[in-house]
Formats: structure tokens, C-alpha cells, sequence
């Protein structure tokens, strides 16, 4: 039996300063500094989820990649077999390790590149990708504006599940972007096009290039902040990114950080622009309970994985399910065509625990149940 012959890239730092609310993990010092804040390499992790959906086909697939954590570590670790293509004595890897590895696995002839990472991930990709060179990525940077992804670590994996076993895979030219992250952090959206490149095209599994802009309906967001305003007393409200939420603290007058995570009681700003530990030191301190406002990435309908790695799995359980509170304009959601929105915390249980329908406030005294779930995980 002919193998499938499956590239792998890991970029080791990819999204590790998401949690610590760096905004992105571009930049030689960003690394440090996020591991000085006390982060946690995750992109690893996302990756081993994608492996793991193509254990069952281990002696159908033999993976070529790069040394240590760029590649070699997470696939020996789940029993593949490996070929080291690439070496690199480097403490902290760099974007020209990435572009090294892509030119030898094209050299390798492998059928698929699989790489994890971010925006910065994807744009190093494609600088070094010739032709019809097929890839897919595994989400796993805070930044993933490009539609070169799948919706999920898992997600990527059965794609490539489909691949192996000869399904009909079609493929087609996805947009590479990325923004300005000196930008982001000041909250500022800038979004470039650097390329494109070819991907598996299963709709289910491909996540869409991020809308951008703000909703251009002013009082429908108002009505919306106005729901959110009537139901806080006296919990602890964790307030998330994106204009939509913001609009809440438009309306409380509140200083608010566009694509940060911010803290208000009793309609006061407590803490803005927080990371993972201090939202996690928080609520074990709140003592009338605790609400999370968030909202859905347009185009894509990530509600969770997408520019919030500070909500983590232990933020989350420590809300509770029933505790989220979820704001979007019915437009936003109609742009979904039907689609659910997608959970992506890095933890499969807890995504299967996020899983099923979800009440949405689309106006003032006004909302929807919508389905949510984790593609990859069925």
C-alpha cells in the first residue's frame, strides 16, 4: 500500500502571547516576554489534536518534518513514523527555520503540508510555496485572519483523514493575511493580503477569511448594550473582545480594550486589557458570582480560540456554560449561512461539554438559540 507522505511544521511559539494578552507572538522578544508573563507553548498541544484524529492510520502515513518541538517531539510521541528533514539547534526557532523546512519538504515531494501556527506562520509558508503545492493549517497562533485554516485542530486532521483514505478532496486558493501586530496592540485593525495558496477545499472543516469592520447599525448595537446593562447587579462581568461588546462599554462610558479582555462590577471598570491569570485570580475573589460577554467573529463564528486564548479552558469551567452570554446582530449571524459557531478552546471535552445550543442577545429583550460545536470532534 502506497504511503501518504504528510509534511508537518510546528512553530513552537505560535500564540503564546495570547494569553498573557500580548495580542500576537510576532517579534524576536515577544516570545520572552510572554514566557516571563508566564505562558504556556500550546501550539504543540494543537497539533498533537490534529494527529490524533490520524492515529488509526499510522502505517498509511509516514511524516516528514523538522527536529524537536518544530515537528519530531509531537509525532513520535503519538507512535508515527518519522523522517527528520530538518535540524535546528535553536532555543527559540525562527521564521527562517519555518522557511528551511517548507523548501525540503517540497524537495521530499510530500503530498500535504500540515503546519501549525498563526497568520505569521502561514505568511512564512507562503513565501517559500511553488505552484500547486497543497497545505492546510492547523489553527494554533492568536491571530488567524487567513483562510488557509481549518476550523479546528481536529477539523485539519479529518481533512487529511479524507486524503488518505482517497476521498474526493478538491482544492482551491485560500487568502494569506495578516495585520500590523504593533497596531493590534494599540486596537487597530490592519489587514494586508500577502498571497494565497492552495488547500483542501471540505467547507465544513475550512474556516473563512475573517470579516472586518464594525457593524454600521448604531442602534441595533445600542439596544444590544442596553440588554447586557439590564442584567448586570452584582456579579463579576468579564467583558471580551470584539465591537460588539464593545458597544456595551460605549454605552457605560466605560475605557474598554476593542480586542482585549476587560473586568466591570456594578457597571464600574475594575481592571482593563487582563491575562488569563488575573481574569482566573478574579473570579476565585468574586463573591456575588460572575458573567461572560462575548461575542462571534464574523465570517468564521468563532465564539471561543479566536483572539481570546486569555478565556482558557480553566476560565471557562470556572464560569460555567450557563454563565456565558453571547451578543451578535442577527446580520452577523445570517452571514453564517446556517453554519454553527465554532468552539475551539484547545480541550475537547470541554468543546463537547460547549457543544449544542447556545441563547444569543441579537437585539433589546430580543435573542435566538444558535447551535455551537467543534467540527472535527464527530
Amino acid at each position: 500500500m502506497t504511503q501518504f507522505k504528510l509534511g508537518f511544521l510546528v512553530n513552537p511559539v505560535a500564540g503564546i502571547g495570547g494569553s498573557v494578552g500580548l495580542k500576537g507572538s510576532d517579534g524576536i522578544d515577544t516570545p520572552q516576554k510572554a514566557l516571563a508573563l508566564g505562558a504556556k507553548p500550546k501550539a504543540n498541544l494543537r497539533a498533537a489534536l490534529a494527529l490524533e484524529v490520524l492515529v488509526p492510520y499510522q502505517d498509511r502515513i509516514k511524516i516528514y518534518t523538522a527536529s524537536g518541538d518544530m515537528g519530531e517531539s509531537c509525532a513520535k510521541q503519538l507512535g508515527f513514523d518519522v523522517e527528520v528533514v530538518y535540524h535546528t539547534d535553536n532555543a527559540q526557532t525562527t521564521p527562517q527555520d519555518s522557511e528551511q523546512l517548507v523548501q525540503l519538504l517540497q524537495q521530499q515531494g510530500v503530498d500535504l503540508l500540515l503546519f501549525a501556527g498563526g497568520d505569521g506562520t502561514a505568511r512564512n509558508v507562503s513565501h517559500q510555496v511553488d505552484g500547486y503545492f497543497p497545505v492546510l493549517g492547523i489553527p494554533a497562533g492568536c491571530k488567524i485572519h487567513s483562510g488557509v485554516y481549518a476550523l479546528t485542530p481536529s477539523a485539519a486532521g479529518r481533512v487529511v483523514e479524507q486524503m488518505v483514505n482517497n476521498e474526493l478532496v478538491s482544492f482551491t486558493d485560500a487568502d494569506v493575511m495578516d495585520i500590523d501586530e504593533q497596531a493590534f496592540r494599540s486596537g487597530v485593525v490592519k489587514a494586508r493580503r500577502y498571497g494565497e495558496m492552495q488547500i483542501p477545499s471540505q467547507l465544513q472543516y475550512i474556516q473563512a477569511v475573517k470579516a472586518g469592520g464594525k457593524e454600521s447599525d448604531e442602534l441595533l448595537l445600542m439596544d444590544i448594550a442596553a440588554h447586557v446593562i439590564e442584567l448586570m447587579e452584582e456579579q463579576l462581568f468579564i467583558i471580551g473582545s470584539g465591537s460588539t461588546v464593545a458597544a456595551v462599554m460605549d454605552e457605560l462610558a466605560l475605557d474598554n480594550t476593542l480586542l482585549g479582555v476587560d473586568l466591570v462590577q456594578e457597571q464600574e471598570l475594575l481592571a482593563i486589557d487582563v491575562i488569563e491569570s488575573q481574569i482566573m485570580q478574579s473570579i476565585e475573589q468574586a463573591e456575588h458570582g460572575v458573567k461572560l460577554v462575548i461575542t462571534v467573529i464574523g465570517g468564521q463564528g468563532h465564539i471561543f480560540g479566536r483572539g481570546n486564548q486569555q478565556l482558557s479552558p480553566r476560565v471557562i469551567r470556572a464560569i460555567g456554560k450557563e454563565n456565558i452570554i453571547v451578543v451578535a446582530t442577527k446580520a452577523k449571524l445570517q452571514g453564517l449561512e446556517q453554519r454553527p459557531l465554532i468552539v475551539d478552546t484547545g480541550d475537547k471535552q470541554l468543546d463537547a461539554e460547549l457543544s449544542g445550543y447556545i441563547p444569543v442577545i441579537t437585539g433589546f429583550h430580543d435573542q435566538v438559540l444558535y447551535p455551537v460545536a467543534s467540527p472535527g470532534l464527530e
